[in-house]
């Protein structure tokens, strides 16, 4: 069960069909390449000779309005894809990302991209359908922390909630140690280290929240709780173990509920991420 409506759902699968029918139009006046071709060097796409310069950029201008509307359904699919050394990445909204030198979208990126936004729509909209029948409908898992929805996304959708809540953690996980350039460690021991007190060691960032290190959370009980900073390491070690880890080697399914609880741990604990500094060796 989701929080969108079917009429809503119904208007974003429009929007995403006519950016297709746009950037269809407008890929007829380019040459297309792909990363392999570009070598990471050039552009993907490059205007074709003899093409009228006027109707090349309306033809752009068209695909951009479309990309401008169809923009919320990657965000409600949780269809970025990622980007070594980027991130996550909507390839609808960025789409012109093409034209650049060092391209880091291709062609066929914008389509896939499209065409799993579209299948992620038609889902929604089925359960969506089906919710309407309940007494009340559950909040939308959409509206977790982007890096937690989009790793979740593509197996919630299909019902695979046990495999939706280990990707959510893994794709924290990863974007954290591309952020600090840390591929040398296991999870549980990554974010040990990584929000634990200390010198940050050469090529071992931390995490540190920001404020005084004497900060507590509370001082309205006595002694006050532990530091915030503290805490967040206990959390992100404890979700670790007790989310990640059972659904990686267990196979015991797990039902939307559970599920959602699993996710809305990580997006909390994401955003506290988001808040914390990157500490590195002097």
């Amino acid at each position: 069960m989701v929080n969108y409506g079917v009429d809503y759902l119904n208007r974003l699968v429009g929007a995403v069909s006519d950016f297709e029918e746009a950037f269809q139009a407008w890929i007829q006046t380019q040459i297309e390449s792909d990363h392999m071709s570009a070598r990471g060097l050039f552009p993907t796409v490059w205007v074709r000779e003899s093409q009228d310069e006027t109707k090349v950029r309306a033809l752009e201008l068209s695909v951009a309005e479309a990309a401008g509307r169809a923009a919320a359904a990657v965000s409600v699919t949780g269809a970025r894809i990622h980007v070594q050394g980027v991130g996550l990445i909507d390839p609808i909204s960025n789409w012109s990302m093409m034209r650049n030198p060092r391209a880091i979208l291709s062609p066929q990126d914008v389509r896939m991209t499209a065409a799993t936004v579209r299948g992620r729509l038609t889902a929604l909209i089925t359960d969506a359908e089906t919710s309407q029948t309940a007494e009340f409908q559950a909040f939308s898992p959409a509206l977790m922390h982007p890096i937690i929805w989009s790793g979740a996304a593509a197996h919630w959708t299909t019902h695979q909630y046990r495999v939706a809540s280990r990707e959510a953690a893994e794709a924290l996980t990863v974007h954290w140690k591309e952020r600090l350039e840390r591929f040398d460690a296991d999870d549980t021991s990554f974010w040990q280290p990584t929000l634990s007190p200390g010198i940050p060691e050469p090529g071992k960032p931390k995490l540190r929240w920001p404020g005084q290190k004497s900060d507590k959370t509370t001082r309205s009980m006595r002694g006050g709780l532990e530091p915030l900073a503290k805490s967040l390491n206990n959390l992100a070690t404890g979700l670790n173990l007790t989310v990640r880890n059972i659904t990686t080697h267990s196979r015991n399914e797990l039902d939307e509920q559970e599920a959602i609880e699993r996710l809305g741990a990580y997006s909390y604990l994401a955003h506290l991420l988001d808040i914390c500094e990157i500490e590195r060796a002097v």
